[in-house]
């Protein structure tokens, strides 16, 4: 089957890991007879010919072999095969690269081979063609009529929705010659076809001819998915699937059970994209289905609308936390894990989070089968919402065998509330070893619990650890600047000698932080801070200037030095030079436009510009607009960066907060 295979010098080609010498055993391993074997062969190729995307010349080499193997008949799972070959050619089209040009070219050389493939008796490979058609045969014309053919003859509910989604990138890739493709999308979204392949085109429709959608698309979406689920077989037991450990074989287990629907509607949400009425009165419509999966798919849909779009989202979070009583862990989780990140958002959501941790308090506290243990999905996120109902749980977990390290950044967020665990997160703090390789770990979220209640009766345990860890203990800097911070909110001026002894260190601008806050005294700290706007570290210089800053017209000597860093090419310390210069001199025409262009640059200098600005109160008000436009902006500011982390939502709630009260003051 794979002749010539031994003839390619393997061992003078590269993957991912080196040498390609084990690249003629991965592709034996895809025609193997054992699943098993398969499934570890495929991920191989993922992992090291294909890794995270990439190119190598190994990868050229093996598009050969990967064509032969998708035309054998004998060879089982077929369909990864050809799912493997479209995501080699697609890098071909989406790098400027030669090598990634390269294959691009290949696999269009290939492409007939798709061609015969939309005909094979094996439905997945099918599937895995219909896509690879509309992306790599020439000839618009022809890959149309080969599209209204299957439709015409394919039986199989799956194909028909991946040749959906074919017509789809049909319309986007060719819209000169689109209009027969949106003709068949149209027929494809009304009766008398299944709700399934109606939902499917709905979707493409709304990406590529968003005015051939219905008027009434939301009732007619959430009509089609009840009829959908109430068609849908039940869900079969444990997968035929084998249970590697492999990255294929964990994803699959990752997977949402009705994976299919759950592909639909992210197709769609992700279509409607600004329309964000639409899609808060589709979650509703979804959240309150009498199917648990399509509540629990509504759950994981609702994250990215709400990670991504400012709105009233108080109706649908009320309905996720209605899901918390749910009796289907799988659904339940999703929407622990959904509220965990919403922070004060979640508060609609409140009663029912406090219900799920009083009635179960065996998920107050997670166990890992590896690392250590953490505080529960249910508690954190009762927490998060700054709930004052956390708190005798929390006192609970402090008090019982086994106190998660991330207890204290639960804590955070409860304010004043918090205040009676204090003792316990002091008796806490006190008793880890300053020696300890776990002790940033352990101390550092104590320590902002303790910051954020400015309890100073734990002043001496936090000395203890700004003045005695051992030189070599594990981010020994990171706990002792944590310390620092305490003995700063706590106004805790006996800390004095400890920070002047810090201030030949590498904490030397977080020490003149402190004693400024604590003593006013500029002839110690001023030297310290204009020294260190030369630092070789940018963090350090960044630093110093944002002190400085504080400091305000008593820092005018740092002047000459804050106006060079202004002109840097770097922008974080263009912006805070700019800031600080603004601040201790007045400057609006030097710090203005440099704090206006990394606003537009940077949406993430837009809460320390934020800061900036309220600090300079009336005098801020040149750059006020931009606040004005921020609230007025219907995207999260961090949206179009790329970040997807579990504190999205709390810092964009945070800057809006910061730009009312600026606007409201200015």
């Amino acid at each position: 089957m794979l002749t010539g295979i031994d003839e390619v010098d393997w061992a003078s080609l590269r993957h991912a890991y080196g040498s390609a010498k084990d690249v003629p055993g991965l592709l034996r391993g895809l025609a193997s007879a054992d699943p098993a074997e398969r499934e570890v062969a495929l991920d191989g190729m993922y992992g090291a010919v294909h890794h995270q995307g990439d190119v190598y010349d190994s990868t050229l080499a093996c598009i050969p072999f990967l064509f032969v193997l998708a035309e054998s008949a004998e060879v089982a799972d077929r369909g990864g095969v050809v799912e493997l070959l479209v995501s080699i050619g697609q890098e071909g089209e989406d790098r400027d690269d030669d090598i990634c040009a390269r294959a691009g070219a290949a696999v269009r050389a290939g492409a007939e081979a798709f061609v015969r493939l939309t005909g094979d008796p094996d439905a997945g490979v099918r599937r895995a063609a219909a896509g690879a058609v509309v992306r790599f045969v020439d000839r618009p014309e022809r890959v149309l009529g080969l599209l209204r053919e299957r439709i015409t003859v394919e039986r199989d509910d799956r194909v028909l929705l991946a040749l959906a989604e074919g017509l789809g990138i049909f319309v986007r890739r060719h819209p000169g010659q689109a209009a027969g493709a949106v003709d068949l999308l149209t027929a494809q979204s009304a009766p008398p076809f299944g709700p399934g392949l109606r939902l499917a085109a709905l979707g493409q429709l709304a990406g590529c001819a968003p005015d051939r959608l219905p008027a009434d698309l939301v009732p007619t979406v959430v009509r089609l998915l009840r009829d959908r689920s109430e068609t849908r077989p039940c869900p079969p037991g444990r997968s035929a699937r084998p249970d590697t450990d492999t990255l294929v074989g964990r994803l699959r287990r990752l997977r949402p059970s009705d994976e299919e629907g759950s592909q639909l509607l992210r197709t769609l949400h992700s279509a409607l994209g600004d329309r964000v009425a639409d899609r808060i009165a589709l979650l509703t419509g979804q959240l309150t289905s009498p199917s648990a999966t399509d509540r629990c798919n509504a759950v994981w849909m609702s994250a990215g609308l709400l990670r991504e779009w400012r709105a009233d989202y108080r109706e649908p979070v009320a309905l996720i936390g209605a899901q918390l009583s749910a009796e289907e862990d799988r659904l339940r989780d999703a929407a622990v894990s959904v509220l965990g990140d919403l922070f004060d958002l979640a508060a609609p959501a409140a009663d029912a989070l406090h219900a799920l941790v009083l009635s179960r308090p065996d998920l107050w506290v997670r166990q890992w089968e590896r690392g250590a243990p953490t505080l529960g999905g249910p508690l954190k996120a009762l927490a998060r919402t700054g709930d004052p109902r956390a708190v005798p749980e929390l006192a609970a977990v402090l008090a019982g065998p086994v106190v998660p390290d991330d207890l204290g950044q639960a804590i955070v967020h409860l304010g004043p509330a918090a205040a009676p665990l204090a003792p316990a997160l002091r008796e806490r703090l006190g008793g880890i070893p300053l020696d300890s390789p776990e002790l940033f770990e352990r101390a550092t979220p104590l320590l902002a619990a303790l910051t954020a209640l400015k309890d100073a009766e734990s002043a001496p345990e936090v000395l203890r650890l700004a003045q005695g860890i051992p030189d070599g203990v594990r981010l020994r800097e990171s706990v002792v600047e944590s310390a620092v911070r305490a003995l700063t909110a706590f106004g805790e001026r006996t800390a004095v000698p400890v920070l002047r002894g810090l201030l030949d260190t590498g904490l030397a601008v977080t020490a003149a932080g402190a004693l400024w806050s604590l003593e006013d005294d500029t002839d110690v700290v001023l030297p310290v801070l204009i020294r260190e706007l030369t630092s070789e570290r940018r963090h350090r210089r960044r630093e110093a200037a944002d002190t400085l800053a504080r400091v305000g017209a008593a820092a005018r000597p740092a002047l000459p030095r804050l106006r060079r860093m202004a002109g840097s090419d770097d922008l974080w310390e263009r912006t805070s030079a700019a800031g600080a210069v603004w601040r201790i001199d007045g400057d609006a025409d030097l710090a203005a436009p440099i704090l206006r262009a990394a606003w537009t640059a940077n949406p993430h200098t837009r809460r320390p510009i934020t800061a900036s600005l309220a600090a300079l109160g009336a005098s801020g008000t040149p750059l006020h607009g931009l606040l004005r436009a921020e609230l007025a902006a219907p995207r999260r500011h961090q949206a179009s960066t790329g970040g997807h982390g579990s504190h999205d939502v709390l810092h964009d709630e945070e800057l809006l907060r910061a730009c009312r009260e600026v606007v409201g003051n200015g």
